[in-house]
């Protein structure tokens, strides 16, 4: 198990290093591509242009300027922005992290659950009305962008309707620290929250329904209807955990994402100045060092939440174990 864990974290050291080697030749390495021009503007002089580089390190090998780059991000800690000069890169990063996580956090606990309870009465009732509902219902919420519904619910919770009864505890837009007012923290992230995770519930339930309907027709299954024991026995006990390897995989790969930035809309939306949000604002201004470390931050994630599913996969299934 311990070589096991070691093989992942080299593999996981590997992946990160790719990436960031990728992501640093994308913006300085390209041929035609001068960090030197977007950061003096346009038409600027010659004489501009190499004081620039001079003043950033371009005019080192990419070798070097790699080196520099990854140290200040991960030694040192004093990579500064090329566009706000004096801005430290990896605390603007820190900051923005709780945000995407409780926004990213709340909204999974949301669509598992009901994913999970969707999933579950939809295979137990297959073919009857209530299945077709419940899949329609996961297909119209699959079929909205949340960049749409999350206009839809400022509209409504915001504007039109704040003023009622049903809504009029909504607060404004933004986001506020759980350490400085946890109810206020609790209420900023509902209405985000459910729009996050109104896509997922439905997929998530399609996903679990077709295991489940397929995890019904083993050999394991028909010996235990045999033995006796009662349909939902047979789906909560035996057929329900080795469906959830589809969805455990579908989360760590969405978990990872989103936390690594992918909720980008939703926090433009809603006015959360998430990883995304710093993202996107960065990319606006061809802000590279905040590029390179919210893609760092993103990657680190991602293989995480992979490494997790890979734990989680040996607890579901024990064919796994002996594979």
């Amino acid at each position: 198990m311990l070589l096991a864990l070691l093989r992942r974290l080299g593999q996981m050291i590997f992946v990160m290093f790719g990436i960031s080697v990728l992501v640093f030749l994308i913006f300085f390495g390209t041929p035609g591509v001068d960090p030197a021009a977007r950061i003096a503007g346009r038409n600027a002089s010659p004489e501009v242009l190499e004081a620039v580089r001079k003043s950033f390190g371009f005019d080192r090998p990419l070798y070097v300027q790699y080196y520099l780059m990854m140290k200040k991000l991960f030694i040192t800690g004093d990579l500064e922005s090329f566009v706000n000069r004096g801005w430290k890169v990896v605390p603007a990063v820190i900051d923005t992290i709780p945000v995407t996580l409780s926004l990213v956090i709340g909204a999974a606990i949301l669509w598992v659950i009901f994913g999970l309870i969707i999933g579950l009465l939809a295979a137990a009732t297959r073919g009857r009305l209530l299945d077709r509902v419940l899949m329609i219902l996961g297909l119209i919420g699959i079929s909205m962008p949340v960049y749409w519904l999350g206009e839809v619910m400022n509209l409504i919770t915001q504007s039109r309707y704040h003023d009622s009864w049903l809504f009029s505890w909504v607060p404004p837009l933004g986001y506020k620290n759980f350490s400085d007012d946890p109810k206020g923290w609790f209420l900023t992230l509902v209405i985000p929250w459910i729009t996050l995770s109104i896509l997922y519930i439905g997929l998530y339930g399609r996903v679990l329904r077709a295991s489940l309907i397929e995890a019904m027709q083993e050999d394991y299954i028909r010996t235990a209807r045999a033995k006796g024991l009662s349909e939902t026995r047979i789906m909560l006990r035996h057929a329900l955990r080795t469906s959830l390897i589809a969805f455990v995989t579908l989360f760590g790969l969405d978990f990872g994402a989103l936390v690594g930035g992918s909720a980008l809309l939703t926090e433009v939306v809603f006015g959360l100045q998430g990883v995304g949000k710093l993202t996107y604002d960065a990319l606006q201004n061809i802000d590279l060092p905040i590029i390179m470390a919210t893609v760092m931050y993103a990657s680190f994630f991602v293989v995480i939440a992979n490494a997790l599913v890979d734990v989680v996969y040996i607890l579901l299934d024990p064919r796994v174990r002996t594979a």
